[in-house]
């Protein structure tokens, strides 16, 4: 509840910020300088962030991040730090703050649920954050036609405050084993490091992710809005919704994990991994020259395929993540899941960098056909060679070498 607070209020601000900086400085440069300030930040912290949730209490960090970030916001606010590079200083804050929460929340979570749970809780935790996604977006547009960035911040602001509050409420008991010295978070991240290398279940795991989020990125980011708008010519609102329709098919595929499938979930894993498959070949159908469909013919498509493409997502992604999350030691996890967020931030980069000028040369149909030839073989091969650990669990399957 608290995290679905907060992600609220977050997604309030993310939408009124750049209309706000467009609104003040009409320059998609300063756009960009925004998004870097987000993400360069959270790159450079990501591994101290680990450290740090492996050896402080992860439940006072969590509450005190948030209840920071609410007084960062109301300072904002109270002393009318509205400037656009007054703004840009307050989002690398955010940025810092933001990777602490994650990597403390990240490495707690599995400790507050069963093993044999952590499908059915990842899934509902998920299910929360798409419905934060799915109305904040549309919130953020009404609050900051009524009452412009500060209303926005506001409103951000007090949702931190409530996070806090229900986080507040977790009961969570964690040893502590403070820093002493810099040689400490150097040894500790070392540390996440060697045990990455040692587990080849993990190495799986974390290659074959590694390599979904390369490719399915510029899908989303890319390949997606470009087909939707150059290609279809299709409306602002038709293409709101089809974001929305890929949204509520993730949160359907979220809710049959959280209420019928639980752990049984990863039994579907390659079944899933076909039927997206499938989807991204209806995808590649649809926007190409050969289906010659009208334009709302094609909308009705894509919203079908949405849903199914979001039901599948969820199938692959929440066992896939429960499996990464029962593998590591909770002494272990808040270091190693950073090291693997900064290999997942600095992965999906190579696939927009590859994929940009690409269809800027060839038809989009054609170079999202190239991606899914790459997906398949990639997965065949997963699935020739390690599918045992990619449908088992921890320890089990491969001679002993999962532990």
């Amino acid at each position: 509840v608290g995290r679905f607070i907060s992600q609220l209020g977050w997604a309030v601000q993310e939408v009124a910020l750049p209309l706000y900086v467009l609104d003040k400085t009409h320059s998609g440069s300063m756009m960009t300088l925004f998004v870097l300030a987000d993400i360069i930040p959270s790159l450079i912290i990501m591994p101290f962030a680990g450290v740090i949730g492996d050896r402080y209490n992860r439940k006072r960090l969590m509450v005190w991040f948030d209840i920071l970030r609410g007084v960062l916001l109301f300072g904002v606010i109270a002393f009318n730090f509205l400037g656009i590079y007054q703004l840009l200083v307050v989002q690398v804050i955010m940025a810092v703050m933001g990777t602490f929460f994650g990597a403390a929340t990240s490495a707690m979570f599995p400790d507050l649920v069963e093993p044999e749970e952590l499908e059915r809780a990842n899934s509902t935790v998920s299910s929360f954050s798409i419905i934060a996604r799915l109305v904040g977006p549309a919130l953020g547009g009404v609050i900051y036609a009524l009452g412009g960035i500060r209303l926005a911040i506001l409103i951000n602001a007090v949702s931190f405050f409530g996070s806090g509050l229900f986080e507040a409420l977790i009961r969570y008991e964690w040893k502590t084993r403070e820093i002493e010295n810099i040689g400490d978070v150097i040894t500790d991240i070392r540390e996440g490091l060697a045990f990455l290398r040692s587990s080849r279940y993990l190495m799986v795991l974390m290659g074959f992710a590694l390599f979904m989020n390369a490719v399915g990125q510029p899908f989303g980011a890319v390949i997606m809005p470009y087909a939707f708008r150059e290609v279809l010519k299709f409306t602002s609102q038709q293409f709101g919704l089809l974001e929305s329709f890929f949204m509520g098919g993730m949160l359907l595929g979220n809710v049959i994990i959280a209420v019928k499938l639980g752990k049984k979930a990863g039994r579907f894993f390659f079944k899933a991994l076909a039927f997206n498959g499938i989807m991204v070949l209806a995808f590649v159908w649809v926007v190409s020259p050969f289906a010659g469909l009208s334009r709302d013919s094609a909308f009705l498509t894509l919203a079908a395929v949405g849903v199914l493409w979001g039901i599948s997502n969820a199938i692959i992604n929440v066992p896939l993540n429960a499996k990464i999350q029962r593998a590591i030691p909770t002494e272990l996890r808040g270091r190693v899941f950073s090291a693997l967020a900064l290999l997942v931030n600095i992965s999906a980069p190579l696939g927009l960098v590859a994929v940009g000028p690409l269809i800027d040369r060839y038809a989009a149909w054609s170079v999202a056909f190239a991606i899914w030839v790459v997906q398949a073989a990639v997965v065949v091969h997963y699935w020739l060679r390690y599918r045992e650990i990619l449908l088992g669990d921890v320890g089990e399957g491969i001679n002993g070498e999962a532990t």
